[in-house]
């Protein structure tokens, strides 16, 4: 796995967004891997640190993980989110190395962590005691409440809170720059002793480690208004008129609710304006379909990546349909239930089965 990662992420919040939620989408891109499929898993507490348990600095209580993986069949993955609403997100990597690598640590702090303030220090302890002095990454972590951007070069790192509003991140280089609220103690020192800051003025974390981002950051289209009406489907736009064909591997969207149930879409196919949402949502015994696996033999395609490759052109709108009832339906679920129930066990289960039915 050399080629790296890229997440073209968006960011909403109040006062766009309905108070206490937070939306973040993110186009998975990589021009090299667009015919290579993106699992997407669910792990119960028993599995979601098996294995690498030992690496975590904490004793911790392990959670359950829903997790989209870039490469089928690797331990950790690109994005995800557990069941106390914390989500993680690549935005920029480049050669994945180590050990440790970027996809188990995200993996690893989904698994261990009860909100995103959680999440920040246990992917900086893992950084602090496993980071490759070569690798350099971007993350996105958020909860209901709070969004952090991290920026990792080797064992260094900075932290910015977004605090309000809609953010569009650079997906070419480190997200961090100027004006960052945390960094490691030795940030100042490590650089200077590199020549690479002269111990005045602000440090710019991104250009101190040659990663400067040039990637646009305005909104792709009319910049959403602040007045709380920014919702799932405006996202699920967003994404589809930021996308290329050449290079969009997947789609998702978390929505992190602070006093309702979080709901979290996943496309599992590439070019996602041809591409529908499907939900899941942690419900007491939440099933997947095993479309959206590779076979357990090997290979690089999902049986639901493979019939979307081979759909016909009418099936778009039927789809678009499928998706417009499901967001209904769920949206109505949600706003009438407190807490989930049974009755989701199977709902990605069931809309990745429907929507099957019309590659057929």
């Amino acid at each position: 796995m050399s080629d790296g990662t890229q997440g073209n992420c968006f960011v909403a919040m109040p006062p766009n967004t309905a108070a206490d939620t937070v939306i973040i989408g993110r186009n998975s891109e990589n021009e090299k891997l667009v015919g290579v499929a993106q699992e997407v898993a669910y792990y119960e507490p028993n599995e979601s640190l098996e294995g690498k348990k030992h690496l975590l600095v904490s004793d911790c209580t392990p959670l359950r993980v829903v997790l989209q993986k870039p490469i089928p069949g690797i331990w950790g993955g690109d994005c995800g989110s557990n069941e106390r609403s914390v989500s993680i997100a690549i935005t920029w990597a480049n050669e994945i190395k180590g050990d440790v690598s970027v996809y188990d640590v995200i993996r690893l702090a989904l698994g261990s962590s009860e909100t995103a303030d959680d999440a920040f220090d246990c992917i900086l302890e893992l950084v602090t005691r496993y980071g490759d002095d070569d690798a350099k990454f971007s993350l996105i972590v958020g909860d209901p409440t709070k969004v952090w951007i991290i920026s990792c070069a080797g064992k260094n790192w900075a932290g910015q809170q977004i605090m309000k509003g809609v953010h569009h991140l650079p997906n070419d280089g480190l997200a961090v720059t100027k004006n960052f609220d945390k960094s490691n103690e030795d940030l100042g020192e490590t650089l200077r002793k590199k020549a690479r800051w002269d111990g005045e003025g602000e440090i710019d974390f991104a250009a101190a480690f040659d990663c400067s981002p040039t990637a646009s950051t305005e909104w792709v289209d009319d910049k959403p208004p602040d007045d709380g009406s920014f919702k799932l489907t405006n996202m699920f736009e967003t994404l589809r008129s930021a996308a290329k064909e050449e290079t969009s591997r997947s789609a998702t969207v978390f929505v992190l609710s602070k006093n309702g149930i979080s709901s979290h879409w996943f496309t599992a196919t590439p070019n996602t304006s041809e591409s529908v949402f499907k939900p899941f949502v942690f419900a007491p015994k939440p099933k997947i379909s095993p479309l959206t696996k590779a076979p357990p033999e090997g290979g690089e395609i999902t049986l639901l990546h493979k019939l979307h490759g081979q759909r016909k052109v009418t099936a778009l709108e039927h789809l678009k349909a499928l998706e417009a009832a499901c967001v209904e339906e769920v949206s109505a679920y949600l706003a009438e239930h407190p807490t989930v129930n049974e009755e989701l066990d199977e709902l990605m289960k069931d809309c990745v089965e429907a929507e099957v039915k019309f590659y057929r």
